[in-house]
Protein backbone atom coordinates (compact mmCIF):
# COMPACT_ATOMS: atom_id res chain seq x y z
CA UNK A 1 0.00 0.00 0.00
CA UNK A 2 1.22 3.30 -0.99
CA UNK A 3 1.63 5.47 1.94
CA UNK A 4 0.19 8.56 1.00
CA UNK A 5 -3.04 7.10 -0.46
CA UNK A 6 -4.55 7.53 3.02
CA UNK A 7 -7.14 9.85 4.39
CA UNK A 8 -4.74 10.31 7.05
CA UNK A 9 -1.63 11.01 4.93
CA UNK A 10 -3.91 13.58 2.50
CA UNK A 11 -4.59 15.36 5.95
CA UNK A 12 -1.25 15.53 6.95
CA UNK A 13 -0.20 17.25 3.79
CA UNK A 14 -2.94 19.54 3.84
CA UNK A 15 -2.01 20.45 7.11
CA UNK A 16 1.73 21.37 6.92
CA UNK A 17 0.59 23.19 3.42
CA UNK A 18 -1.69 25.26 5.84
CA UNK A 19 0.60 26.41 8.24
CA UNK A 20 1.68 29.88 7.42
CA UNK A 21 3.96 31.33 9.78
CA UNK A 22 7.13 30.08 11.75
CA UNK A 23 5.40 29.74 15.02
CA UNK A 24 2.37 27.88 13.42
CA UNK A 25 5.06 25.48 11.90
CA UNK A 26 6.51 24.88 15.02
CA UNK A 27 3.47 24.26 17.11
CA UNK A 28 1.97 22.06 14.51
CA UNK A 29 5.44 20.10 14.83
CA UNK A 30 5.67 20.21 18.76
CA UNK A 31 1.99 18.66 18.96
CA UNK A 32 2.36 16.38 16.28
CA UNK A 33 5.82 14.08 16.91
CA UNK A 34 7.89 13.63 20.02
CA UNK A 35 11.45 15.44 20.40
CA UNK A 36 13.17 12.92 19.13
CA UNK A 37 10.88 12.59 15.70
CA UNK A 38 11.80 16.30 15.20
CA UNK A 39 15.44 16.01 16.01
CA UNK A 40 15.96 13.25 13.40
CA UNK A 41 13.68 15.10 10.91
CA UNK A 42 15.89 18.35 12.09
CA UNK A 43 19.04 16.02 11.45
CA UNK A 44 18.18 14.58 8.24
CA UNK A 45 17.32 18.44 6.25
CA UNK A 46 20.74 19.46 7.89
CA UNK A 47 22.46 16.11 6.56
CA UNK A 48 21.13 16.76 2.84
CA UNK A 49 22.17 20.59 2.85
CA UNK A 50 25.87 19.82 3.41
CA UNK A 51 25.69 16.52 1.20
CA UNK A 52 23.99 19.83 -1.25
CA UNK A 53 27.32 21.72 -0.58
CA UNK A 54 29.72 18.18 -1.36
CA UNK A 55 30.57 17.98 2.40
CA UNK A 56 32.55 14.70 2.62
CA UNK A 57 30.40 11.89 5.28
CA UNK A 58 33.23 12.06 7.72
CA UNK A 59 32.66 15.95 8.09
CA UNK A 60 28.47 15.81 7.96
CA UNK A 61 29.12 12.70 10.74
CA UNK A 62 30.92 15.36 13.35
CA UNK A 63 28.84 18.81 12.83
CA UNK A 64 25.52 16.81 12.71
CA UNK A 65 26.64 13.41 14.78
CA UNK A 66 24.50 11.59 12.21
CA UNK A 67 25.64 7.65 11.66
CA UNK A 68 27.20 7.07 8.01
CA UNK A 69 23.87 4.87 7.81
CA UNK A 70 21.68 7.56 8.01
CA UNK A 71 23.81 10.07 5.70
CA UNK A 72 23.71 7.12 3.04
CA UNK A 73 19.97 7.28 3.18
CA UNK A 74 19.92 10.79 3.06
CA UNK A 75 22.14 11.03 0.20
CA UNK A 76 20.34 7.88 -1.43
CA UNK A 77 17.04 9.96 -1.20
CA UNK A 78 19.06 13.33 -2.65
CA UNK A 79 20.47 11.74 -5.71
CA UNK A 80 17.76 8.90 -6.69
CA UNK A 81 14.62 9.92 -4.68
CA UNK A 82 11.44 11.69 -5.15
CA UNK A 83 12.88 15.42 -5.11
CA UNK A 84 11.69 16.32 -2.07
CA UNK A 85 15.19 17.41 -0.31
CA UNK A 86 15.99 19.16 -3.81
CA UNK A 87 12.68 21.36 -3.74
CA UNK A 88 12.96 22.35 -0.09
CA UNK A 89 16.36 23.33 -0.42
CA UNK A 90 15.97 25.09 -3.33
CA UNK A 91 12.70 26.97 -2.41
CA UNK A 92 14.94 27.91 1.06
CA UNK A 93 17.80 29.36 -1.04
CA UNK A 94 15.51 31.38 -2.97
CA UNK A 95 15.68 35.30 -2.17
Amino acid sequence: MDVFHTEGAALLIQAILALETEAECRAFLEDLMTSREIQDCSQRILVARLLREQMVYSRIAEITGASSATISRVNRCCTYGAGGYGAVLDRMEEP
